[in-house]
This record gives structure tokens, C-alpha cells and sequence, in this order.
């Protein structure tokens, strides 16, 4: 989680996404380019879009979906480890009950076999072993979940706003080409 974390947070774009934005739908690719100076996903699109904006729409095109592509494997790295941690704790938590829950029924069963001395103490002991798996599974499982599900939306988001600069650019070179300006 702190790894994840650290990740997301130095890749965090800064506030300028608004003009950053309205520069690349102004096809204004150089002054974007100048902006864009971070290493986070919306940063490099339009790095990397500036960078080929003279060779046409479709390697624009290309150029954007195959670096959004790329980042977001190494955004989603290790994210699959929080996932299954968040699924399966639970599950490792209800065994240990069940193997405490077993344990206090044989201590019970042996308790009486034996003439009912310290029955309580027992199946308290069995008990006991039961409430601290289950504990131990949901300390495990609610953080790793919360984790998980912070850093899909956080990809989501970054995704979402580089997908949204690649279509400006798009956009504004297609205006850019039509007012007669080049790029």
C-alpha cells in the first residue's frame, strides 16, 4: 500500500490541467508541451503528442492510446496483491474460526468426558482463538480493500483526463489544420 502510494503521489499532476487542457483544444500543442513538465500520465501524453504532432492525426492518435496503454500497466503494478489480500483475508479469518469453533467443541467434549471440571475455561479458550482470527482476517482485509479501491479510482481518474487531453489534441490540430495555422 505505501509503495502504491508513493507511486500515485510523485505522479500526481499539478493544477494546471484546466489551461493545459484548453491550450491542446486550442491546438496549441508547443505551449502545452511547456506545461506539461511532471511524470505523470496527462504530463507525457501530451509530451509525447507534441512530439508527433507533424506526422498526422493517426500517429497523434497511436502516439497517445499506446502511452496511456503503457503507463497504466505500470500504474495498476502491484495493485492485484491488494485485490486479492482484500478477497481472501476474510476467508483465511472464517478458517481460523472454524478451527476455533472445532477446538472449543473437542475441549468441551473432552472437558466432560472427564467430569465437567473447568468447562468455561474450555470452550472460552476455543472461543477466543476464533474472535482473534476473525479479527486478524478483517485488519488484513479492510485496509487492503480501501487501498485497492483508492487506487482504481485514482487510475480511473488519471486515465479518464489523459484520454480527454489526447481527444483535445485531436481536436485541436484538426482546428488548427482547418484555420490554415499548421500545428
Amino acid at each position: 500500500m505505501i509503495e502504491r502510494a508513493l507511486y500515485f503521489g510523485r505522479r500526481r499532476m499539478s493544477n494546471a490541467f484546466p489551461e493545459l487542457l484548453r491550450k491542446c483544444q486550442r491546438g496549441d500543442l508547443q505551449g502545452a508541451a511547456a506545461m506539461a513538465l511532471s511524470d505523470a500520465m496527462e504530463d507525457e501524453v501530451v509530451r509525447i503528442a507534441a512530439g508527433v504532432a507533424g506526422s498526422g492525426d493517426e500517429a497523434v492518435e497511436k502516439a497517445v492510446q499506446s502511452t496511456i496503454d503503457r503507463r497504466r500497466l505500470e500504474y495498476e503494478q502491484w495493485l492485484f496483491i491488494l485485490g486479492t489480500l482484500g478477497n481472501n483475508a476474510p476467508f483465511i479469518g472464517l478458517f481460523g474460526t472454524v478451527l476455533g469453533i472445532i477446538r472449543a467443541f473437542a475441549d468441551l467434549a473432552a472437558t466432560a468426558r472427564g467430569g465437567g471440571a473447568n468447562t468455561a475455561a474450555s470452550v472460552m479458550a476455543g472461543v477466543s482463538e476464533a474472535l482473534v482470527a476473525t479479527a486478524v482476517g478483517l485488519f488484513v482485509a479492510i485496509p487492503a480493500v480501501l487501498a485497492f479501491n483508492i487506487f482504481q479510482r485514482l487510475l480511473k481518474r488519471v486515465v479518464g483526463r489523459s484520454t480527454a487531453l489526447g481527444n483535445a489534441i485531436a481536436a485541436g490540430l484538426h482546428v488548427a489544420r482547418t484555420n490554415g495555422k499548421g500545428n
